[in-house]
């Protein structure tokens, strides 16, 4: 079974994009994997981290895009929090570059997620 963290609030403080969830128990123990894929189903960036055993799914939903794309504009850090632990999610800035230039104009990651991301970052 996928262990996915879903992100409750975010928010820009001092210039740092900090992402908050309430899954403390996933949070543990994991590190970044500098790597950023789509979930066309659920119009998201899926960041992926790893523990020592599997990969855990760090979902970038539509409703916070916004604060995405200022976070690339901005070059700003991209930090992930829970009430006792933290991290940076490492590659961001080129990992999601790289993946919103490829869904843009492509149809294989669905007509709706093209446009949404045009929409988003793009326009």
């Amino acid at each position: 079974m996928r262990k996915i963290i879903e992100f409750n609030e975010s928010k820009f403080e001092d210039g740092v994009l900090h992402l908050h969830t309430e899954q403390d128990d996933l949070i543990k123990g994991i590190k970044p994997a500098g790597q950023i894929i789509a979930d066309s189903e659920r119009f998201a960036f899926v960041y992926l981290a790893e523990n020592e055993e599997e990969f855990v799914y760090l979902y970038l939903d539509e409703s916070i895009w916004g604060q995405l794309k200022k976070a690339l504009e901005e070059k700003s850090r991209v930090i992930v929090k829970s009430k006792e632990e933290s991290f940076e999610l490492e590659g961001f800035h080129e990992e999601l570059d790289y993946l919103i230039s490829n869904i843009e104009g492509n149809g294989n990651y669905g007509d709706e997620m093209v446009k949404k991301v045009e929409t988003a970052f793009i326009d």
